[in-house]
């Protein structure tokens, strides 16, 4: 007998998910498993861990934090870039954080849980973390002294033109002291909580200050990178962190110098990218070399 037409496609696609289930759902699957287990592939595969006197202490491929458990830095340790992956570093949250160059203005809310920091205001925040942990000048052109993006709101006579009727140091809440005292002959404002100048016809007005023009904290300490799981740091900023791990370590800093350059990787094929240091493998081994104090 033969079967409706209907009937016998459903037959047919039934068949075909089956298959293709097992295929792709089961054999596939475990045949790339298999193959990541051959020798020479089973390390990546199985996350390039590291272990050390047999405790496993993280992975080559995922950076993580060596802070505190407050969250601070070790100081006797190279520390890693930011990570807006989860918490950081959180490989089943691998993410940016989204926030681009015209991200200068935080939201300031009544309710703190509420409120955020835009981009700007992160970076000033961790340059002037990394400055003060590493005693360098953490100063970056468009921030506070108190580490927060240095931006005006500039309300006008006449909307965009006109003379300034009003101005609002938008990063800074009451009773905050603005970074500058007046603009264009107006007194400057802290801001208020939930308050929005920019939708209340505020012109955002980034002011540079004196900051050096070429920041002595380099760019990855402050930014995170797009996965959120980078474990390598530039040469500069491990260069940044050599005189201050020495010191806690008590050790010479040309000999810290020298196991960064053993543990700093070049470019890809000779020309992709840049150079990388890897942390945790380096603060690996100043352990071994260099016991803390």
């Amino acid at each position: 007998m033969r079967l409706p037409t209907w009937i016998a496609q459903h037959l047919a696609a039934l068949r075909a998910v089956l298959v293709f289930t097992v295929l792709l759902g089961l054999v596939y699957p475990l045949a790339l498993v298999a193959l990541g287990q051959l020798p020479g592939l089973n390390h990546k595969a199985d996350g390039s861990l590291i272990t050390v006197g047999g405790d496993t202490v993280g992975s080559a491929l995922i950076g993580q934090s060596f802070t505190d458990a407050d969250g601070n830095p070790v100081a006797r340790y190279f520390q890693s870039r930011p990570s807006a992956a989860g918490d950081g570093y959180d490989p089943t949250s691998t993410s940016a954080s989204n926030l681009g160059p015209e991200s200068v203005v935080d939201t300031i809310a009544t309710d703190p849980e509420e409120s955020s920091e835009s981009l700007l205001t992160q970076v000033c925040g961790r340059s002037k973390s990394v400055g003060e942990l590493n005693g360098v000048d953490g100063r970056r052109p468009y921030c506070t002294d108190d580490g927060v993006g240095a931006v005006l709101a500039v309300f006008r006579a006449d909307g965009l033109t006109g003379p300034v009727t009003r101005v609002v140091s938008v990063n800074q809440a009451a009773p905050a002291t603005p970074f500058v005292t007046e603009y264009e002959g107006v007194a400057v404002e802290p801001a208020q909580p939930g308050e929005d100048y920019v939708a209340a016809g505020g012109v955002v007005t980034p002011i540079r200050g004196d900051a050096p023009a070429e920041p002595a904290v380099p760019a990855d300490a402050v930014t995170a990178s797009g996965s959120g799981l980078d474990p390598q740091i530039s040469p500069a900023y491990a260069e940044l962190q050599v005189n201050r791990v020495a010191r806690e370590r008590g050790a010479d800093p040309a000999a810290v110098r020298k196991l960064v350059k053993e543990h700093t990787d070049g470019r890809g094929l000779g020309f992709m990218g840049e150079p990388g240091v890897n942390v945790l493998e380096l603060n690996i081994a100043l352990d071994k070399q260099f016991a803390a104090r």
